[in-house]
């Protein structure tokens, strides 16, 4: 279970790292910079635990990837006014499904 929570922790590390790209302004703005430097390092790290703890990489990239970029489309719609077009959010879901099945087809194998 802990795996799982420190997962989903870096993930949103990871999603709070990248809006502080937008937010740095081209790495203009130095605590926004610093803020993104350190969530990468953070997120990075706290993967690097997971998969040491026995979750096949190969999942926890896929489950980071979709949810990132599901989490960091939403977020960046409510807090910067980012438009999400139909074909986005199709494009999406067929991420989602295929991390969905790379989860199931690797948990499979361990």
């Amino acid at each position: 279970m802990v795996k799982w929570l420190l997962l989903a922790l870096a993930i949103l590390v990871e999603v709070g790292a990248t809006l502080l790209v937008k937010v740095s302004d081209g790495f203009t703005r130095l605590w926004p910079t610093v803020g993104l430097l350190a969530g990468y390092t953070l997120s990075f790290y706290l993967d690097s635990v997971v998969v040491r703890m026995g979750v096949p990489i190969a999942i926890t990239y896929s489950l980071w990837s979709g949810a990132g970029i599901v989490l960091v489309a939403v977020a960046s719609r409510y807090l910067f006014g980012d438009v999400l077009s139909p074909a986005a959010a199709a494009g999406m879901a067929v991420i989602v499904v295929g991390v969905a099945i790379t989860t199931v087809a690797t948990a499979g194998t361990h």
